[in-house]
C-alpha cells in the first residue's frame, strides 16, 4: 500500500493594491472569478467606496513626490516595471489566457504587447514637453514659455474584458497617467480582475512609490461613482465604462463629475470593439496635462 499522500495545490490568495501595500478589501467579502467559460478561477477582494477613498488617499499624497521626480527617472521608474513584468512573463500570459479565453500562444502576444507598451511609454516621459510646451511668439520684450504639467490623481475605469483588455488595455491607460506625473486609482475589470491584482505585486517590487497606481477589484457600480463624485479625484479615464447612463456607466459618471469640473476621457461606443494592439500615440499622454505659461521679461 502506498504511503504517497497527494497534496493540494496552494492556490494565490488575491488582493487589492493600496499605497504600496495588499489590504483585504475593507468589507472583508470577494467575488468569485470565473474563467471564458464559466468555470471557477479564483476569488477576487470585493472593493468598496471606503476602499476608494482610502486609494484616493493614497494617490493624494504620492503626487508631489511622483511629479517632483525628474521625467528621465519617471522614465527609469516605467522601464523597471516592464523589467519586472518581463520576468513574469509565464504567469501573466496564463492568467490572461484563462482571462479571455484565448490560446496559450495568443496570451503570450498579448503580454508581450503589455511590456512593449511600458517601454514605449517610459520613453515619452522626457520627451512629451517638447511637443506639449515651447516658447511662444510674443510682441513685446518679454520671454513667453509654456510647459505641461501634470493634472493630479486620475480615476481610472479600466477596460473590461476582451481581447486583449484584460492586461493590454490595462497598461494602455495607466501608464500613460503615471508617465506625465500624476497618480491614479484604477477600478480593475470587474469579470477579468487577476492580470491587474497581479499587476500590483510587479508595481510593489520595482521602483515605483507608493500610492503612484492603485489597483482596486469589485463591482464598477461601486467604485467608479465614488472616484467620479470624490473632489480630490482632479481627472476620470471611463475607457471602460458601459457608453450608457446609470450607476456605473459613462453617463452617470460624467455628471458626477461635472460637479467639480473634472476632465474626463470618454470611452468609445463600443468599447469592446477597441483593439489595443494598434500603435497609442501621443494622445493619452496629453490628455492629463495642464499648460503652465509663464512671462518674463527680456534682459533680466
Amino acid at each position: 500500500m502506498s504511503d504517497v499522500v497527494s497534496r493540494l495545490d496552494v492556490l494565490k490568495t488575491y488582493k487589492l493594491y493600496v499605497g504600496g501595500k495588499f489590504p483585504r478589501s475593507e468589507s472583508g467579502r470577494v467575488y468569485e472569478v470565473t474563467d471564458a467559460k464559466g468555470e471557477w478561477l479564483a476569488n477576487a477582494p470585493l472593493g468598496t467606496r471606503k476602499d476608494a477613498r482610502d486609494a484616493v488617499v493614497a494617490a493624494r499624497a504620492a503626487v508631489k513626490g511622483w511629479s517632483g521626480t525628474t521625467a528621465y527617472n519617471r522614465g527609469q521608474v516605467l522601464y523597471r516595471v516592464a523589467e519586472m513584468l518581463q520576468g513574469r512573463r509565464e504567469q501573466f500570459a496564463a492568467e490572461v489566457a484563462l482571462s479571455e479565453g484565448v490560446g496559450a500562444k495568443k496570451a503570450a502576444a498579448l503580454v508581450d504587447a503589455a511590456i512593449d507598451r511600458w517601454v514605449w511609454y517610459a520613453g515619452w516621459t522626457d520627451k512629451v514637453a517638447q511637443i506639449a510646451g515651447g516658447a511662444n511668439p510674443v510682441a513685446g520684450p518679454f520671454f513667453n514659455l509654456s510647459t505641461p504639467e501634470p493634472t493630479g490623481v486620475v480615476g481610472i475605469v479600466a477596460p473590461q474584458a476582451g481581447y486583449g483588455h484584460s492586461l493590454l488595455g490595462l497598461v494602455s491607460v495607466i501608464a500613460p497617467a503615471v508617465a506625465t506625473g500624476n497618480t491614479v486609482v484604477v477600478a480593475a475589470a470587474a469579470d477579468a480582475p487577476l492580470p491587474a491584482l497581479s499587476l500590483g505585486e510587479v508595481l510593489a517590487t520595482s521602483d515605483v512609490p507608493g500610492g503612484v497606481v492603485n489597483i482596486l477589484s469589485g463591482r464598477t457600480a461601486d467604485i467608479a461613482p465614488t472616484l467620479a463624485s470624490h473632489q480630490d479625484v482632479n481627472a476620470l479615464d471611463l475607457t471602460g465604462a458601459i457608453a450608457a447612463d446609470g450607476p456605473g456607466a459613462a453617463g452617470g459618471l460624467e455628471a458626477l463629475a461635472a460637479d467639480t469640473l473634472k476632465r474626463v476621457i470618454r470611452p468609445e461606443p463600443d468599447p469592446f470593439a477597441q483593439d489595443w494592439t494598434n500603435a497609442p500615440g501621443t494622445d493619452r499622454l496629453l490628455s492629463f496635462l495642464e499648460t503652465k505659461t509663464v512671462w518674463h521679461p527680456m534682459g533680466i
